[in-house]
């Protein structure tokens, strides 16, 4: 979607939304005759609408309204619009509506039509935006951001008949490689040497041989002498392994289990696109976990990157195996904190469905205050669980150093006490299993892969 910042509204404009906060604003409508019905209404409704065979006009009252549910009456509007009209103008005096109702409406135009033979019949026509009483500098950082959004819902989208480990290595690489990141990508034959012993283990039921991702945005303005380390879980596809998933919405929606990646992997890219003067590493383990070959199994012992010896207990618990060895990984870094994003446990979403995600952690509350600020602001918002020792208990193991389960109660949070202990660093945890993937569309957020995380993160940095 293309979008122009224009000095005034066109008289020629068809379609017209005026992000109202007083009543005189109402008069930038290029339909004169429509204006008293709108003032009159100000006051009864939040927004309003109004079509003529000329034009198609809205006002969305901005005062008090919060910038959410601008971005939903922006979805209304392109609800609306999208299969009819190709451009739509947009006044406003406020920077923050203005980029609230923006993204609201580009967010809502993502379309997956990839594998659909009629793909062109399927797109939506409207394909431009013209927005008055906002800067350049300002649309431009929000567009890249929004794209680097949608990309990481594509990634998540994709099959893994297209999307294995390998190609989502080489997507990473070439999705960034242009914006200043560094990129590197290690394969079996490197992973294998580092003795990444949890990534290998779940890798042994594939045919398919894992990555092992590192991403660098380091720019001579950074702010931070110690980086911020980014872990995003890239488990392609999951089966559960041995520990086989049922299928009706458990196995079948399972291409969506690397969206912690995508979310890591869309951060890096729209920080590096936008230049933030932050240093951050990310790090993106991937496989698929599948039952076949010499397939990891329930009652094996795994030596991690770090030395730790696993019991597994379950071959489904796979995510955590992979994450454990890239937090390890991280401490060579020294980070000022890692920050891990898994789609991790069903316990999660019993817990708080899909309208937010968990964090917790052990790093100092500024860094989780600040991530649960950040998610206000662009709502994805994070909830905070405890994080109490006592929950370690529960990940020992009468063979190893640790097992890879707990009990069965507070899911979500043994897996984050079992990844703790790889961090030797401050860490967070960030289990989003419930808003990365929507089984129905929910108003911009769409159906499928949301892109959750990356507008959090990235105003999380950007505040750092």
């Amino acid at each position: 979607m293309k979008i122009k910042v224009i000095k005034k509204i066109p008289e020629t404009a068809r379609n017209v939304v005026v992000l109202a906060d007083k009543k005189s604003d109402i008069k930038y409508l290029p339909c004169k005759k429509v204006i008293p019905f709108m003032k009159e209404n100000f006051g009864k409704e939040e927004m309003q609408s109004v079509k003529t065979p000329k034009h198609n006009m809205f006002v969305v009252k901005t005062k008090g309204t919060g910038l959410e549910k601008i971005r939903k009456f922006a979805y209304k509007i392109h609800s609306e619009l999208k299969d009819i009209e190709k451009e739509i103008v947009v006044y406003g005096e406020n920077d923050k509506d203005l980029e609230a109702f923006i993204e609201g409406l580009y967010l809502s135009d993502y379309q997956f039509l990839k594998y659909f033979s009629d793909k062109d019949k399927k797109k939506n026509k409207l394909n431009s935006i013209k927005v008055t009483g906002i800067g350049q500098k300002k649309i431009n950082e929000l567009k890249n951001l929004i794209e680097s959004v949608l990309w990481a819902r594509t990634l998540v989208n994709e099959p893994v008949s297209y999307l294995d480990a390998e190609r989502l290595a080489m997507e990473l690489h070439k999705k960034t490689q242009n914006d200043g990141l560094k990129v590197k990508v290690l394969h079996k034959k490197n992973i294998v040497n580092l003795r990444m012993g949890g990534l290998l283990a779940v890798n042994k039921g594939s045919e398919i041989p894992p990555t092992f991702t590192i991403m660098e945005w380091k720019p001579k303005n950074a702010k931070n002498k110690k980086p911020v380390v980014l872990v995003g879980k890239g488990i392609v596809y999951d089966t559960g392994g041995l520990s086989l998933k049922p299928t009706p919405h458990s196995m079948d929606l399972m291409k969506s289990d690397m969206a912690g990646a995508a979310m890591m992997a869309g951060t890096m890219d729209a920080i590096s696109k936008n230049n933030l003067p932050v240093w951050v590493i990310a790090l993106i383990p991937a496989t698929d976990n599948r039952p076949g070959k010499n397939a990891y199994a329930p009652g094996d012992v795994i030596k991690m990157y770090d030395g730790t010896t696993v019991e597994v207990l379950n071959t489904d618990a796979e995510g955590r195996m992979i994450l454990a060895d890239a937090i390890a990984y991280a401490n060579q870094y020294k980070p000022e904190v890692i920050i891990d994003a898994a789609t991790l446990t069903g316990a999660a979403v019993r817990a708080i469905g899909d309208k937010a995600a968990i964090v917790m952690g052990n790093a100092p509350k500024k860094y989780i205050q600040n991530l649960q600020k950040a998610g206000k602001k662009v709502h994805e918002r994070l909830v905070e669980f405890p994080f109490w020792d006592e929950w370690k208990d529960e990940m020992k193991s009468d063979i190893a150093d640790m097992k890879n389960i707990g009990t069965g109660n507070a899911g979500m949070i043994t897996a984050g006490k079992f990844l703790e202990h790889f961090a030797k660093h401050p860490y967070i945890h960030i289990d989003i299993a419930g808003p990365a993937f929507l089984e129905t569309a929910q108003d911009y957020k769409g159906k499928g892969g949301t892109g959750f995380g990356v507008r959090l993160m990235y105003q999380f940095l950007k505040e750092l």
